[in-house]
């Protein structure tokens, strides 16, 4: 919504209104925090390449979990323009990776080291054939140094990248409009929820 407040219109005051009436709806949801043994760290990742009609810009997100919870998410506008679906898509697997080597750091720093590498989710199968695939192609010299630091973590065996189909990337709910079935799925695969009793009082 922020990005029409120069110059809104009726369907953007109309789209606000059902935001507003959804937030209403789920006032009382919030993230559900669960005790599980946390062997790993998993994460989602999509971009959704010139899905922002007025600037053509990527708007990506990504999701981490530890165990069943959630731990760590974003949604975002790119800040520069994408000259292809691989490069947006790479750059955010070279920047969740990073984050989750950050996460592994953080939790050695607190005696609970991981015994598994972290598995990153992608629905893009030309991202997880880079991120593998030691040849250097001509037309991936502009992610060159994104392409270097997740192939490094690769044979580190610290990052495994892997395909999962558009149906059940979870964080596609960050980037694109979704039928109501789904992302009520997807919100609940957040862990997502109102809370199992009432705190009314307490």
């Amino acid at each position: 919504m922020c990005t029409h407040m120069h110059d809104p219109h009726t369907t953007h005051m109309n789209a606000l209104k059902r935001f507003l009436r959804y937030i209403k709806g789920t006032i009382s949801y919030g993230l559900t925090i669960t005790c599980s043994a946390a062997s790993s760290l998993v994460a989602y990742i999509d971009a959704d390449w010139v899905g922002c009609p007025d600037t053509h810009r990527s708007t990506s997100g990504y999701c981490v979990y530890l165990g069943a919870n959630l731990l760590s998410w974003s949604s975002k506008h790119e800040p520069t323009s994408s000259r292809s679906s691989a490069e947006a898509e790479y750059r955010r697997v070279a920047h969740v990776v990073s984050e989750t080597c950050w996460l592994r750091n953080l939790l050695l720093e607190f005696r609970n080291p991981l015994s598994r590498d972290t598995i990153v989710y992608r629905d893009n199968v030309s991202v997880v054939y880079l991120s593998t695939n030691p040849v250097q192609h001509q037309c991936t010299k502009h992610i060159e140094l994104d392409i270097h630091f997740v192939r490094d973590k690769v044979a580190q065996g610290q990052i495994r990248v892997l395909h999962m189909p558009s149906q059940f990337q979870i964080v596609d709910i960050f980037t694109k409009s979704l039928p109501h079935v789904l992302f009520k799925d997807f919100r609940s695969s957040l862990n997502i929820r109102e809370p199992p009793v009432s705190t009314v009082g307490v």
